[in-house]
């Protein structure tokens, strides 16, 4: 039988594998390249302002992607808790995405503007302060760090080659945006919008 031939020589049956597997993944992705949701932005989206992409690359840095996730999975326990459950056209400028599935903490995915600033600092600060029961680590160095901005032009510029739609002037004035900020400052910026377009159209 032509089935014992594959199951008798590794080299063949590895190879077929490979060519299914190819096959099947060109079925589920190639498409997304074409569907609107998932490849135009979500009305009012823009691009992140230059403290927010700072503070973006601080979060990840941080490790916060570790803990946390921002996707809302279109379920009703999930969008009771967290809100509007996540759309790709909200992501079409993130490089990379940061949906994830961990949760040590709660996704944040929304958290923007549910929280004044003053409470992530404190949260940041020393999380126990405020959420009493939280396992999250400190992060007091970011109270003191600097930023410089003197790679953030070129960040937008990276960007932007990629079909983030910064303009000239966005880059011109990068620098000068963070400069002399905290690394809290960029920080509370990127977690306050988080998730806020979708926000104001419910």
């Amino acid at each position: 039988m032509n089935h014992e031939i594959v199951e008798k020589n590794i080299g063949l049956m590895a190879v077929l594998v490979v060519i299914v597997i190819s096959l099947g993944g060109l079925a589920e992705i190639v498409p997304l390249f074409f569907i609107k949701q998932t490849t135009e932005p979500v009305e009012g989206l823009k691009p992140f302002a230059a403290l927010e992409l700072e503070g973006r690359d601080i979060y990840i840095r941080e490790g916060c992607t570790t803990c946390h996730s921002q996707m809302i999975r279109p379920f009703r326990s999930e969008t009771e808790r967290y809100g509007h459950y996540s759309v790709a056209g909200e992501s079409v400028y993130e490089h990379p995405f940061l949906w994830g599935s961990k949760r040590t903490g709660p996704d944040l995915a929304r958290v923007g503007g549910r929280y004044s600033d003053e409470w992530h600092r404190a949260h940041l600060y020393n999380p126990r302060d405020v959420v009493p029961e939280s396992n999250m680590p400190k992060f007091p160095w970011l109270f003191t760090a600097k930023l410089d901005g003197k790679y953030t032009a070129k960040k937008m510029e990276a960007l932007r080659a990629v079909g983030v739609p910064y303009t000239d002037e966005d880059i011109a004035g990068a620098s000068k945006a963070v400069k002399g900020k905290t690394e809290i400052d960029a920080l509370v910026a990127y977690l306050q919008q988080l998730g806020t377009v979708i926000q104001t159209k419910r």
